[in-house]
């Protein structure tokens, strides 16, 4: 193969490109990550002295070699991206499957009126299997507890403003007739809805390869 994604060569490798796909979500979160070909790079490999003894024990099928902080992680096999995420972020991070934590991530895009979050997980939970109806409903919700505060205030506004706010009122009472003054944040709400957007790309090494993953980059944007 030429590159790392697992769609070029004489047959697609399903568990190597679903592998590019979630590395390139951990670096979209912010997480350094390094890739190394054996083929091309050896002294990646020869100037890691645990990985150059792995090597001299176990020969090639030691490969993949995947390293957190320094720290051993993997031998001979892709890790899932719930152990990727839980070596990035920490054991909590395992609570949440992939399904979940992307449904959180569109919900959270809404509310910071995020367009490039939004697309970007979006892409990631249809690419995951997740159908329209289900994303749908995470918006609704995720924009219900965005409107219930901004009608709240408007209605606080008008109250405190009376008679010398009969057209604020009046746009406030238009705006609020499915919510009381006090809305729970579960209350209905109109529908937002995702446009289509080309999928994230993604980019890697291939199976000889040594894999070091860093911590959180602070420098870098969140979701891109």
């Amino acid at each position: 193969m030429c590159c790392s994604t697992g769609v070029c060569g004489p047959s697609v490798d399903p568990a190597l490109a679903t592998f590019a796909g979630d590395l390139e979500v951990l670096s979209n979160q912010g997480v350094a990550v390094t890739r190394h070909n054996l083929s091309q790079e050896p002294k990646a490999f020869a100037d890691d002295q645990t990985v150059r003894e792995l090597l001299h024990e176990r020969g090639d099928e030691v490969l993949p070699v995947i390293r957190v902080n320094g720290e051993l992680r993997a031998t001979g096999r892709y890790p899932t991206r719930r152990e990727l995420e839980a070596w990035a972020h920490g054991e909590d991070a395992a609570i949440l499957d992939s399904v979940t934590s992307e449904l959180v991530a569109i919900a959270a895009a809404i509310g910071a009126n995020c367009e490039s979050c939004l697309k970007f997980h979006y892409n990631e939970a249809r690419r995951l299997g997740v159908s329209s109806a289900v994303m749908s409903a995470a918006v609704r919700v995720a924009q219900t507890v965005k409107d219930a505060p901004a009608a709240s205030i408007t209605a606080l506004a008008a109250r405190l403003l009376g008679s010398a706010s009969e057209e604020l009122g009046a746009s406030t009472s238009q705006s609020s007739d499915t919510r009381a003054e006090d809305a729970s944040c579960c209350s209905p709400a109109s529908s937002g809805s995702s446009s289509e957007s080309s999928d994230a790309p993604c980019c890697g090494g291939e199976t000889g390869e040594l894999i070091t993953i860093g911590a959180k980059d602070q420098g870098s944007a969140g979701c891109g």
